[in-house]
């Protein structure tokens, strides 16, 4: 293989335009640190190598400077996550459904929705049914059982990822969130939890992480 053929130079950027084909979804863009000129022109090469755009932790001013070059470009406000990708199959098989403990958690959630869909997942989504109420994630047991893989976002203590786990036979993908008062340590306490989980079957990813959480969620569908 010639792997010089395989990346673009753009001399503050190295676009890699084989990703596709090596894991299914094009590069995705993380926005933070970029500046809008060296964003305008990442999209635009992407899109010039027939790849999909998703922007991921994209500020609003700087998706609507972005939207008048890509007019068709769209914009998650809760996920801030701009998206451009060509229609694709949905998956009949492998219900992917995203869980969060609380209201708050739900623009980390969000996130990884947005990730599912773009990447061509069928998606449920299951808000506000964290553990002070847990008849409310208890009254939707039949719909965690569909699900061929289950995202559980969580900040405070996060044990919600481990109380689902224990209730179904598939994989869970557990996102801690900064979501908490002062204990919370800005979500190492539900990250902790996450990690010390013990109910067999929890994979936990990054603090906030909801792209890595459906990207993740979305090899294993697939």
């Amino acid at each position: 293989m010639d792997y010089k053929q395989k990346f673009c130079h753009l001399g503050f950027a190295n676009i890699d335009i084989d990703r596709r084909a090596r894991r299914g979804y094009s590069e995705v863009i993380y926005c933070p640190g970029k500046t809008k000129i060296q964003l305008k022109k990442i999209a635009q090469e992407l899109i010039r190598n027939k790849q999909d755009l998703l922007l991921t932790k994209l500020e609003r001013d700087i998706f609507i400077y972005l939207k008048k070059s890509f007019p068709q470009l769209k914009y998650n406000t809760l996920a801030k996550i701009g998206y451009l990708v060509k229609r694709r199959k949905i998956l009949k098989k492998g219900l992917v459904a995203v869980v969060s403990a609380g209201t708050s958690d739900i623009p980390v959630a969000e996130e990884a929705v947005v990730t599912l869909e773009a990447m061509g997942n069928r998606v449920i989504k299951l808000y506000d049914v964290g553990v002070a109420g847990v008849h409310r994630i208890m009254n939707n047991i039949d719909v965690l059982k569909k699900a061929r893989i289950i995202i559980v976002v969580a900040g405070m203590e996060g044990a919600l990822a481990s109380l689902v786990s224990g209730l179904v036979s598939c994989p869970v993908i557990a996102v801690p969130t900064s979501c908490g008062y002062g204990a919370n340590f800005g979500g190492l306490s539900a990250l902790l939890t996450m990690l010390n989980s013990c109910s067999a079957g929890v994979a936990v990813v990054n603090i906030d992480n909801g792209f890595g959480a459906g990207y993740f969620a979305s090899l294993i569908n697939k």
